[in-house]
This record gives C-alpha cells, sequence and structure tokens, in this order.
C-alpha cells in the first residue's frame, strides 16, 4: 500500500523585482569627480616634484658615473669620479672649510635671534618697526650685502680695520687671510639670517601658554629663569627646525664666498666651500661629471647632519624626560 506523499506544492513565484533607473550621466560624472578629484589637485605638485625635484637628483647621480665634459658625450667610467673626490686633497679642504663657516656663522646667529626674539616678546614701544626691521637684511640681495660687508673687510680703508685701530690693534688683510676670511664671510651670514630666525623663535615663544609664566613668577622665578626653565623647553621643536635649516644652509653656502673673494675661494683656497668647489669643476674646469658627484657626496652629508640633529635631539629629549620622572 502506497502512502501519499508529503511534499508541499512549490510556493507561487512572486512578482520580479523591477531594477531601478539607470544613473544619468550627470551623476556619473558626479561620482567620478569626487573619486579623481583629490588626486588631481595634487598632481600638479607630483608633476612639478618629479620633473625639477626627483628627475634632476636621479640624472645628476647617473651623470656622476661618467666622464661628462662640456662639448662632449658621456663615457661610463664607473667609480672613477667618486675615486678622484675622496682622494683629492682639495674636496677634503672644502669640507672642512664648509665646516668651520657653518659653525662659525650658525652657532652666533641662533643665539643672537634667541637673544633678540626673547626681547621683542617682551611689550616695549615700537616693538612693531623693531619686528620688521628684523626681516630687512634677509629681504637685502646676497650679491648687495656681500659687496657692502667686502668694502667694510677692506684690507685699506675698511671700516673693519678702523675699530681695530681704535682699541690699538693691527688691520688684517681679510681676504687673504685663513681664519680672517672665514670668520668675515661668517659675519655676512650671521647678518643676513639672525632676524630671519629670530621671528621663527618669536612665534614658537608666542605660541607658549601666558599662565607657564604666570606660574613661574608666583613661584618666585625671574625673567632669567622663566627663560631657562619655560621658554627654552617650550620652543624645542622650533629650535630643533632653525637648527636643521641652518645646518642646510651652512652645507649649501655659495653666494657669500664667490662674491667675496671668487670661485678659487681665496689664493689658497682658504674659504673654498663645498658649493664653490663643485661650481669650479663644473664649469670654470668644465668636468660636469666631477661636478656631479661633488653634488651627490653634499646630498648625503646633509642627510647625514640632519639626521644627526635629529637623532641627538631624541636623545636629549628621552634624558629630560628621564631626568623628570
Amino acid at each position: 500500500m502506497s502512502t501519499p506523499s508529503t511534499t508541499a506544492p512549490p510556493a507561487p513565484a512572486g512578482p520580479r523585482a523591477t531594477p531601478g533607473p539607470r544613473p544619468s550621466l550627470r551623476s556619473r560624472l558626479f561620482r567620478l569627480e569626487g573619486v579623481t578629484a583629490p588626486y588631481a589637485y595634487v598632481a600638479p605638485f607630483f608633476l612639478l616634484f618629479l620633473a625639477f625635484g626627483l628627475f634632476p637628483l636621479v640624472y645628476t647621480m647617473w651623470i656622476s658615473f661618467h666622464r661628462y665634459e662640456l662639448g662632449s658625450d658621456p663615457e661610463w667610467t664607473g667609480w672613477d669620479n667618486y675615486t678622484w673626490l675622496f682622494t683629492n686633497p682639495k674636496f677634503y679642504n672644502a669640507l672642512l672649510k664648509t665646516i668651520t663657516i657653518g659653525i662659525l656663522s650658525t652657532v652666533p646667529q641662533l643665539l643672537l635671534a634667541l637673544g633678540l626674539a626673547h626681547l621683542l616678546n617682551y611689550r616695549m614701544r615700537a616693538r612693531n618697526v623693531f619686528r620688521v626691521s628684523m626681516i630687512m637684511p634677509y629681504a637685502t640681495s646676497v650679491a648687495a650685502s656681500t659687496l657692502v660687508f667686502a668694502q667694510i673687510f677692506g684690507r685699506d680703508g675698511g671700516l673693519a680695520n678702523w675699530l681695530l685701530s681704535l682699541v690699538g690693534l693691527d688691520g688684517l688683510d681679510w681676504r687673504n687671510g685663513d681664519l680672517s676670511a672665514q670668520i668675515a664671510i661668517a659675519v655676512i651670514v650671521t647678518w643676513r639670517w639672525t632676524g630671519y630666525n629670530a621671528l621663527i623663535y618669536l612665534a614658537g615663544m608666542q605660541s607658549i601658554s601666558t599662565d607657564l609664566y604666570e606660574a613661574a613668577a608666583l613661584d618666585g622665578a625671574n625673567r632669567w629663569q622663566q627663560f631657562v626653565h619655560v621658554t627654552l623647553p617650550g620652543l624645542r621643536p622650533t629650535i630643533l627646525f632653525t637648527v636643521v635649516v641652518s645646518t642646510i644652509g651652512a652645507t649649501q653656502l655659495f653666494g657669500e664666498p664667490l662674491l667675496f673673494g671668487g670661485v678659487d675661494g681665496g689664493a689658497l683656497n682658504q674659504y673654498q666651500t663645498l658649493g664653490l668647489f663643485m661650481y669650479q669643476q663644473g664649469w670654470a674646469f668644465g668636468a660636469l661629471g666631477r661636478a656631479a658627484t661633488i653634488a651627490w657626496v653634499t646630498f648625503l652629508l646633509i642627510v647625514v647632519l640632519v639626521l644627526l640633529n635629529t637623532a641627538l635631539a631624541r636623545w636629549r629629549d628621552r634624558d629630560t624626560e628621564g631626568a623628570r620622572r
């Protein structure tokens, strides 16, 4: 005897879902614009960076492995240019002069800028006039300021030697001396960049909360103690920025020594920087391959110095936080 089937009959199919209306051309364009607009906004920067930043850097590195002179085709030489550079005593002379001029200009420059910013941070008469005057040396042309200082440091009739004679000292041959020429160039750099760094420090000081100064004053701290214990800790990121920028500028120093005494950096290369050495090889001697090698070594030197400054700043911050704990 067969049992009746218990399988339920299939349910009737419901109405099919009708597809929505297709998006119009305008809505699709709006959606495409929302996706591509951010890339379109940043594309000009990357195109300019590729054209004027990355390509010259890579091409300079490629040229540094060639013997490339003006009017001739590049000839592959491998590491010969680097071997020539690191066995050339003039390179080490230029490196030493770059470091010494950088120290002679950067340290006084930042100390003076810090002091000027601290004074301008207080309420004083004609404060805005002094602030505007701080930026005037930076706005002055490098050629104009260097030519004026070349007259100031002249051997015969220069203002610097006249001031030395007032205190009973003999005049110096600033251009032909070794240390004297470096001091003269450092004075030019310091005069031009002190006001610029002072305004940066002033902006950093104004971002420090006044409550910290009021609390320090209630604890009996004088202005010097407030400067040491409140201002300097608050300016650490700003100081690190100015140190890094000044280090890069000192490594690339070119205009002041060139206009002060020529591409040779003095008769004995006593103030020939890396920038002058590169310019001499590339345009005075026509050895573009060697000039490219100097440029790349200078670039790597800047990277190392920036990383070293950053590492020292972080190490100092860790020591300070450890001492507070």
